[in-house]
């Protein structure tokens, strides 16, 4: 069986045997070949077609600008239900975060158990090998689809190819991640001395500085004796204390008095005698009588008398 690879007129063949009782697969140069590293690319397509790759994809790693890399995923998660999660979220719904990686990288990827094949340009295989670690790190690839398209728009400007490009790219916070509580009472570290801290004073030292020291034990003996009793009359009278606190009566609020309103005292007197006058002359019921008719009436009474 022969591998052979055309591109122009540059012919690369390639001979490669196929041992179906030990189930190996070995190639090797022949006579033809041109490109001595022609056989590190057929070991490469063995490589690819051992994974699942399909055989039109697998041949493009004899051209000279193609390369392959074989990630392994395995061994970066322990557990094995997080890990299928994540495999899962590297290929997306129907395949579309997997298809957009690889228009994004101009890359062929394959996920197949726990191997990712990606075949392409060198640059885009530094970008799928990263999109591919940080997934199985619980990195969304949604996050490293997005800098690679805003990439992709800034390439195209020339002002923008030799300018750096960090401005422009987003950067994603880790949320999930709980950050440590400090503490309410921080300790402060001491300065670091070479000498060490004084030697504390004995019992000894304390009684020589007191002059205990030269005391006899009857004498000893009355002062401990004599500070004890101090503290039971300390004690004695605090506890006197909190006994008689139950005994205080508490303190009573001021009884708030409500204030009436003023009444008017002063009277008018001239007004009353009016209205008593007036009571008087009138009658009820009866029309108002003229002052000039009573006078003269009066005044004829008492002729007729006189008469």
């Amino acid at each position: 069986m022969e591998l052979i690879s055309q591109k122009g007129k540059q012919i690369k063949e390639i001979k490669a045997t196929l041992d179906l009782i030990e189930g190996s697969m070995t190639v090797s140069t022949s006579r033809k070949t041109f490109d001595p590293y022609a056989i590190i690319r057929a070991r490469d397509l063995i490589k690819l077609l051992a994974r699942s790759v399909p055989f039109e994809q697998a041949v493009r790693i004899l051209q000279d600008d193609m390369a392959c890399d074989i990630i392994k995923i395995g061994s970066l998660v322990r557990n094995r239900e997080r890990f299928v999660k994540r495999r899962q979220r590297l290929i997306g719904p129907k395949g579309s975060t997997l298809k957009a990686l690889e228009l994004l990288t101009s890359c062929y990827v394959m996920v197949q158990g726990n191997t990712v094949s990606a075949l392409g340009p060198y640059n885009g295989l530094k970008e799928v090998r990263k999109v591919v670690l940080d997934t199985m790190k619980n990195v969304h690839p949604i996050y490293n689809i997005k800098t690679l398209m805003i990439k992709r728009e800034l390439s195209k400007d020339p002002e923008l190819r030799m300018q750096s490009w960090e401005r422009f790219l987003p950067n994603f916070k880790h949320k999930n991640l709980s950050k440590r509580k400090e503490p309410k009472k921080k300790t402060v570290k001491r300065e670091y001395t070479p000498f060490p801290p004084p030697q504390p004073e004995s019992q000894m030292d304390k009684e020589l500085a007191t002059g205990e020291f030269f005391l006899r034990e009857s004498q000893k003996r009355r002062k401990k004796l004599e500070e004890i009793k101090v503290k039971q009359a300390e004690a004695l009278t605090k506890k006197q204390e909190e006994r008689n606190k139950a005994f205080i009566p508490p303190k009573e609020k001021p009884a708030v008095k409500t204030k009436r309103a003023p009444t008017e005292t002063k009277i008018d007197i001239e007004a009353i005698k009016d209205k008593v006058k007036k009571a008087k002359n009138k009658k009820l019921g009866a029309p108002p009588v003229n002052r000039a008719a009573e006078t003269a009436s009066a005044s004829v009474k008492k002729k007729t008398k006189r008469s």
